[in-house]
């Protein structure tokens, strides 16, 4: 098993067949994607899950993590996800955020996210902002 920064390209394809698959190929490109890194875990030669990371300051967004449906449940996510967090935190970041599929919510609760108030609605899905404070910032209880 292999993570590593990948071509936007190379996300769009798993994109495209993991998370939408009956719209067209260009529906899962984002306008920003060059300014993203894309990391992408391998089994063997295989590209089995996607992950974008959008650093902006201390603020960072996940973007468009895709595993491939065969390949879920067996901990690539998992592995991809805290890779990408480690990065991010590395990177100097301190609040990182996602709009996750509100059923997949409980997923990233495991990795420290929390739910925050904003919901909204994309392409028929219910998504559900979450967040995670890093570093210094995340021991700082605001001085209560």
């Amino acid at each position: 098993m292999d993570i590593r920064k990948i071509d936007k390209e190379e996300a769009w394809k798993l994109r495209h067949e993991v998370m939408w698959p009956e719209r067209e190929p260009d529906y899962i490109k984002l306008d920003d994607d060059d300014k993203g890194v894309h990391y992408g875990l391998y089994q063997g030669e295989r590209l089995v899950s996607v992950l974008s990371l959008f650093i902006n300051g201390t603020e960072a967004q996940l973007r468009k993590f895709a595993t491939l449906e065969l390949e879920q449940g067996l901990g690539y996510g998992t592995r991809l996800l805290k890779a990408v967090l480690e990065e991010a935190e590395q990177a100097g970041v301190r609040r990182i955020f996602c709009n996750a599929r509100t059923y997949k919510a409980g997923f990233y609760k495991k990795f420290g996210m929390q739910t925050t108030n904003q919901v909204f609605s994309k392409g028929g899905k219910d998504y559900v902002v979450m967040e995670k404070f890093l570093g210094p910032a995340a021991d700082d209880n605001g001085g209560a």
